[in-house]
């Protein structure tokens, strides 16, 4: 097994560096040459929501359709506060790699429309809520304020610099991914997540919010096969873990640059319950007038 896992973190180390530091140069480069700033005014209005500059655009365009680790790549070149990471963890933990993790929530029957809309509404309501509210520390003037940049005096120095800080940010997060598939791993390997049946709602859920998506949904498909989930149930996993999962792998990158790991995983929790809760609510209310609107939640 822990062969096994090694090669995992060898390979995930490799695409992290592959990924990691073209990014970083490149969202360097758009700084520099002053592009980024000239299209990072189209979306002031959404960033302004969350309390971040609008350069962050990029970061979370990233990771809305890529993948958390091209967020942080284009994030990392700006001075954020620990407050704006703080934030925008609490808003990419939600809405990240939605293509894939939304794909996999339509196999348990939950609509894509739904997934969708779940996620990007929650992940912009919930972080702004916390940016605005002040739950994420320091004040909303003070996380719209625009980043301070670095200054070179030539391309050759500005690229110098940037490689280095690219090359920098891949061993950090390379160095935390290869001890979260280990630890990971480990977890995945116990006797009792491979055998034990009809695990129950609780024990599915705390696996998918530790493991994620993708490893949640094939305990939760297991045990739908196996008739221990309802309808019910299964709208209420679904919806908690589209807000909360991977809690400890998704927060843990964004810690690196001073996010409050407290704050993130408080937030999430709350929010994926009471809006668990509310689907489960919503899903009552539906059968009540007849299924009228049903397919909204359930494909």
């Amino acid at each position: 097994m822990l062969r096994r896992s090694l090669r995992s973190a060898l390979e995930s180390v490799w695409i992290v560096i592959k990924l990691v530091i073209p990014i970083s140069i490149l969202a360097d480069v758009l700084q520099y040459s002053g592009w980024l700033a000239k299209v990072a005014f189209l979306f002031e209005p959404f960033t302004a929501i969350l309390g971040l500059p609008p350069e962050a655009a990029l970061s979370i365009l990233a990771g809305v359709w890529l993948n958390l680790y091209a967020a942080v790549a284009f994030a990392a070149p700006m001075s954020m506060s620990p407050e704006q990471w703080t934030v925008l963890a609490i808003f990419l933990g939600i809405c990240h790699s939605l293509p894939v993790e939304n794909a996999v929530m339509k196999r348990l029957g939950i609509s894509m429309r739904y997934s969708y809309i779940l996620r990007l509404g929650a992940g912009l309501g919930i972080a702004a809520i916390a940016a605005h509210a002040g739950f994420a520390g320091g004040t909303a003037a003070s996380k719209a304020a625009i980043p301070e940049l670095p200054h070179y005096g030539s391309w050759g120095e500005m690229l110098g610099a940037s490689l280095s800080h690219a090359l920098f940010l891949a061993l950090k997060i390379a160095l935390l991914v290869s001890l979260l598939i280990l630890l990971m791993d480990g977890i995945k390997a116990l006797p009792f997540l491979r055998e034990t049946r009809h695990l129950g709602r609780g024990f599915t859920l705390t696996v998918g919010v530790i493991l994620g998506i993708t490893y949640g949904a094939g305990i939760l498909i297991r045990e739908r096969e196996q008739g221990a989930l309802g309808r019910k149930d299964l709208i209420f996993i679904g919806t908690f873990l589209m807000i909360c999962h991977a809690i400890i792998e998704d927060t843990m990158l964004f810690v690196l640059f001073g996010a409050d790991w407290r704050v993130v995983v408080a937030v999430r929790t709350v929010a994926a319950l009471l809006l668990a809760v509310g689907a489960v609510g919503l899903l009552h209310w539906v059968d009540s007038r007849r299924g009228i609107g049903a397919d909204d939640i359930m494909k």
